[in-house]
C-alpha cells in the first residue's frame, strides 16, 4: 500500500493486512493526530502517546473485538478509540454529545469493558475468559494494566485468582511507563523475550519439569536455574509463583519486537504476562519532558506546548484545601495528610514540599489509605485523607468498620463532589452524601464558597472523630478567604437571606445560584453548612414562619440532604412541603459542569422556574 494514511484505517482489520513499515506509518500519524486533537478539546495526553504501538500491535495480532481487550483505567485508550472507527468523534471528545474519555460499551462493540477507575481490568477479563471457556468458545483475553494500577490490591486479587482457574485464555500486559520495575535492556531483551514466549521453550519447561519432578534435587536445581536466567532480564518470580507465564520488559514503542511476541503469546494461550516499557509522552518532546503537566491538559498550541501563565485565576476549592493543609500542618505537628496517588489533583504538591515526612502517597490504594488513616489515628496522629468523592466508594468497608465504628479522628477531604464536568459518571462525585449519611459518629460538611470551606476543613479537623468536608471541583464564587484557622459550631446554618413564605435550604456550592433565585422570589434563603448534624432547631424556627421548603444540593436527592431534612420533620409528626432540588436517580453523562447544572435546572434560572412551578401561590414575582 502506498501513501497509506490514517484516515484509510476504519477498523483493526485494516490493520491486520498492513506489513509492519506500513504499521510504523500508522504509527507517526496516530501520534500526531493525538496531539493536534486533544490540543483542540483537551484531555489525557501523556498516557496516550505512550501507547500508540502497543495499541496497533494488540489490533493486529488480536481478533478484536472477537478477542476481548481491556483497558485499565483508560486514559491511555485513545489510540484504541482512533482504530475503532472512532477517529471523527475525537472533535468532541469529552464533550457533551460526544465520546468518552473513556472505554464505554455503550460506545463501541470494540470496548468489551467500561473502565475510569483504576485495576479492574484483571478481575474484568478473568471472568471474560472464564465465561468464554464455559461456552466452549476459543477466545483471547487481554488485560492492559499500569504500574501505577499494580499497586491496588484487587490487581493481585484477580492475579491470584487467575492462578488457580484452570483452562483459561488471559494475557496481562503491564504497560510500565514509569521504569518503575525495570527497564528493556537492548537486543539481548528481545532475543530472550521472544525466546521465552516461543513455543518450544514453553514446551521444553513444562516437558522438562514433568520428567524431572520424579528427580526433586534435580528439579530445584533447574528452578533455580531457570530463575536465575530470566533474572537476568526482570524480576519474574513473584508472576511466575502466580502461575503466569512471564516475558519481557520489551520495548513498548517497538513494533518489530511487540509483535512476535504477542502472536508467540497468543499461540501458546493459557496465562501469559507480558511486561512492556513505554515512555508517557513518547513522540511529543515536550510531554516527554514534563508528562505530569501533559497528563490532563486543556487546550493549547501543539507549536508551543502548554503555556505557564502568572496571570492571576479564581481560585479553586482544591487549591483552598492545599493552603489550608499546609497552614493547619504548620499549626499542629500532629497532622499528616494521605493521598491514594491523587497529589497534584488534590493540591497536596505544596504540602509534600515542606513536610515530607508527613506526606504518604499509599499508591492506588483506598481501602489501605482509610485503614492506615485509621492506625494513626489510634495512636494520637490526626490524619487528614484527601481523596475523591469517586474513589472514596472503593474504600467504604474501612471507613464504616475502622473508621467510624471506632469514632476515630480522621478528616476527610472530599474533592470532586458533584459533577465534574469533562471525566463524567465515572469520575462524578453524586453519591458520597448518601453514602456517608447513614454512617453513625459521621459529620459532613458541605461548604459553600472558598471561605467556608476552609472554615469548616478547620472545623472538622479539630472534631475528636470522623468527618468529611465535601467540595467541588473547580474556583468558587470568589468569596474572600480569612487567613486564620477559625472554627465554627458543628451542626449550625446561617441564614444568608431573610424573606419570606418559602425557605430555601442549600447544602453546599450550588448556594451562589440559589441566592439569586431566592433574589428573585423573595425568599428566605439558608446555608445549612452540615448534612450531619442537620440544624434542627433553626429548621423549626423556620417552619414557624414559612409554608414551603426547598432543598439544593450538589449530590444525589435520594437518600441526600433534602432526605434528611424530610426524616426528621417526620421523625416529629410534621407533614411539611418540601421540593427537593439535586441530581437525578441516573448516571450524568460528560460536558461542561456549568451546561449540565443548567440542563439539569440547578442554574439560578432553572431553580427559580422550579420553585415557582411548585410553590406557584406563594411566591412573589
Amino acid at each position: 500500500m502506498t501513501n497509506l494514511t490514517l484516515e484509510q484505517i476504519s477498523s483493526p482489520a485494516d490493520l491486520r493486512t498492513l506489513s509492519r513499515s506500513e504499521l510504523k506509518q500508522i504509527a507517526a500519524q496516530l501520534r500526531q493526530f493525538i496531539v493536534q486533537s486533544v490540543s483542540r478539546t483537551g484531555g489525557h495526553l501523556s498516557s496516550n502517546l505512550g501507547t500508540v504501538e502497543l495499541t496497533i500491535a494488540l489490533h493486529h495480532v488480536f481478533n478484536t473485538p472477537s478477542d476481548r481487550l481491556v483497558w485499565d483505567v483508560g486514559h491511555q485508550s485513545y489510540p484504541h478509540k482512533i482504530l475503532t472507527g472512532r477517529r471523527a468523534g475525537m472533535a468532541k471528545l469529552r464533550q457533551k454529545d460526544g465520546i468518552s474519555g473513556f472505554p464505554r460499551r455503550s460506545e463501541s462493540e470494540y470496548d468489551a469493558f467500561g473502565t475510569a477507575h483504576s485495576s479492574t481490568s484483571i478481575s474484568a477479563a478473568l471472568g471474560m475468559a472464564v465465561a468464554s471457556r464455559n461456552a466452549g468458545l476459543h477466545k483471547q483475553h487481554i488485560a492492559v494494566i499500569g504500574d501505577g494500577a499494580m499497586t491496588a490490591g484487587m490487581a493481585f486479587e484477580a492475579l491470584n485468582n487467575a492462578g488457580v482457574t484452570p483452562d483459561v485464555n488471559l494475557l496481562v500486559v503491564l504497560n510500565d511507563n514509569d521504569m518503575s520495575i525495570s527497564p528493556p535492556v537492548g537486543a539481548l531483551n528481545r532475543y530472550l523475550a521472544r525466546l521465552m514466549s516461543g513455543g518450544f521453550y514453553a514446551t521444553a519447561k513444562t516437558v522438562g519439569k514433568a520428567v524431572l519432578q520424579h528427580v526433586p534435587p534435580v528439579l530445584e536445581l533447574a528452578r533455580r536455574f531457570e530463575g536465575h536466567a530470566k533474572g537476568m532480564v526482570s524480576s519474574a518470580t513473584m508472576f511466575e509463583e502466580l502461575g503466569f507465564n512471564y516475558v519481557g520488559p520489551i520495548d513498548g514503542h517497538d513494533l518489530d519486537a511487540l509483535i512476535p511476541t504477542l502472536e508467540n503469546l497468543k499461540a501458546l494461550g493459557g496465562l501469559q504476562f507480558l511486561h512492556v516499557v513505554t515512555t508517557k509522552g513518547q513522540g511529543y518532546k515536550l510531554a516527554e519532558a514534563d508528562p505530569v503537566l501533559y497528563h490532563g491538559p486543556g487546550k493549547f498550541d501543539p507549536s508551543i506546548g502548554v503555556v505557564r501563565t502568572n496571570i492571576p485565576t479564581s481560585t479553586t476549592f482544591t487549591q483552598v484545601f492545599g493552603t489550608w493543609l499546609c497552614d493547619m500542618a504548620q499549626s499542629d505537628r500532629r497532622l499528616v495528610g494521605i493521598t491514594p496517588a491523587m497529589r497534584e489533583g488534590s493540591g497536596m504538591v505544596e504540602f509534600e514540599q515542606r513536610f515530607p515526612d508527613r506526606y504518604f502517597d499509599v499508591g492506588i490504594a483506598e481501602q489501605h489509605a482509610v485503614t492506615f488513616a485509621a492506625g494513626l489515628a489510634c495512636d494520637g496522629v490526626k490524619p487528614v485523607v484527601a481523596i475523591y468523592s469517586t474513589f472514596l466508594q472503593r474504600g467504604y468497608d474501612q471507613l464504616i468498620h475502622d473508621v467510624a465504628l471506632q469514632n476515630l479522628d480522621v478528616t476527610f477531604a472530599l474533592d470532586r463532589a458533584g459533577i465534574v464536568g469533562a471525566d463524567g459518571a465515572t469520575h462524578a462525585g453524586n453519591y458520597d452524601i448518601s453514602f456517608l449519611r447513614c454512617v453513625p459518629n459521621m459529620v459532613i460538611a458541605t461548604p459553600s464558597d472558598e471561605n467556608e470551606a476552609r472554615l469548616l476543613l478547620s472545623t472538622c479537623y479539630q472534631h475528636p472523630g470522623p468527618a468529611s468536608v465535601r467540595y467541588p471541583r473547580g474556583a468558587g464564587c470568589g468569596a474572600a478567604i480569612q487567613p486564620g484557622l477559625d472554627v465554627v459550631d458543628i451542626g449550625r446554618a446561617v441564614v444568608r437571606r431573610q424573606g419570606k413564605a418559602i425557605a430555601i435550604l442549600v447544602f453546599g456550592s450550588l448556594l451562589p445560584a440559589a441566592l439569586q433565585a431566592a433574589e428573585q422570589l423573595d425568599a428566605t434563603l439558608v446555608d445549612m453548612r452540615f448534612v450531619k448534624p442537620l440544624d434542627k432547631s433553626l429548621l423549626l424556627e423556620l417552619l414557624a414562619s414559612h409554608q414551603g421548603f426547598v432543598s439544593i444540593e450538589d449530590a444525589a436527592v435520594m437518600g441526600g440532604a433534602g432526605s434528611a431534612v424530610l426524616e426528621f420533620f417526620s421523625a416529629q409528626g410534621l407533614a411539611v412541603p418540601m421540593l427537593q432540588l439535586g441530581l437525578p436517580d441516573q448516571f450524568i453523562d460528560h460536558g461542561e459542569q456549568a451546561a449540565i447544572w443548567a440542563e439539569l435546572g440547578l442554574d439560578a434560572a432553572g431553580i427559580a422556574a422550579s420553585i415557582s412551578k411548585r410553590y406557584a401561590s406563594l411566591v412573589n414575582t
